[in-house]
């Protein structure tokens, strides 16, 4: 990181952030460098989120799908369990929990994978903390299920359980990636406006400079598949030509 850890000092104030907030978010940290997991602990302790940790991919997978945290910080090079191999279970598994990927790599492949595999959004090492703290933020913002909002939503046989990430069509169980959940999900709370691909690109994947946009095509069109009674007819998810896209249910 590029910035230090914060003292002892301020730790006693982490304590009092986290009594005085009334919801604590809960941070899964998957990391196996010990000055790493201190900072970043410290850091996250002391704007008021309650902080867990695990030393390889393989403790972070059983502590991620015990604990159920709001969000998990992943290092892609773990021992005994790749960070990669770790998301993919976790969003086949806990499609729900987001994920933000931390890499010291910088090839743009491995960001990409990341992506596709349903990390939600990826960190290159050093970085600022402020900023892994924002895009933190944001997509706990993205993934939360408000209050006020419903817990199941119905269009024709095919009902949506936001809470459990579950997915029926005339009562049979529908399996989707964490993606494509997430793409799903984001439709039902935005009937009938014209969503971009930017947009959906920003919202869903949480990445603004994605290599390009018909990641979102190939995802419409295997939902589609799961979702309509006539893949090649839309009833629900409809093209907006030259626009983008609109979810009508």
């Amino acid at each position: 990181m590029e910035e230090t850890k914060r003292t002892s000092a301020t730790n006693g104030s982490s304590h009092a952030a986290i009594t005085e907030k009334t919801t604590v978010s809960k941070i899964l940290i998957v990391e196996d460098e010990p000055n790493m997991v201190a900072g970043l602990r410290d850091n996250f302790e002391f704007e008021g989120y309650l902080v867990m940790t695990a030393a390889d991919g393989v403790e972070g997978l059983a502590r991620a799908l015990k604990d159920s945290p709001d969000l998990v910080l992943l290092d892609v090079m773990m021992p005994r369990m790749s960070g990669l191999d770790v998301c993919k279970e976790i969003k086949a598994l806990r499609p729900a929990i987001p994920v933000i990927m931390l890499t010291a790599r910088g090839q743009e492949i491995d960001k990409v994978l990341g992506l596709e595999i349903g990390a939600d959004d990826y960190v290159t090492k050093p970085f600022s903390i402020r900023e892994l703290l924002a895009r933190c933020k944001a997509v706990l913002r993205r993934t939360r299920l408000l209050p006020s909002e419903a817990e199941t939503h119905r269009f024709g046989e095919v009902e949506v359980n936001l809470r459990t990430c579950q997915v029926s069509r005339d009562g049979q169980a529908i399996e989707l990636s964490g993606k494509e959940f997430e793409l799903l999900k984001y439709f039902v709370r935005h009937p009938g406006e014209t969503l971009s691909r930017d947009r959906l690109l920003n919202e869903v994947w949480g990445y603004d400079h994605y290599p390009t946009t018909r990641t979102v095509d190939a995802h419409i069109v295997r939902l589609r598949q799961k979702i309509e009674p006539r893949p090649d007819e839309p009833r629900y998810i409809l093209t907006v030509h030259g626009l983008g896209y609109k979810f009508i249910g």
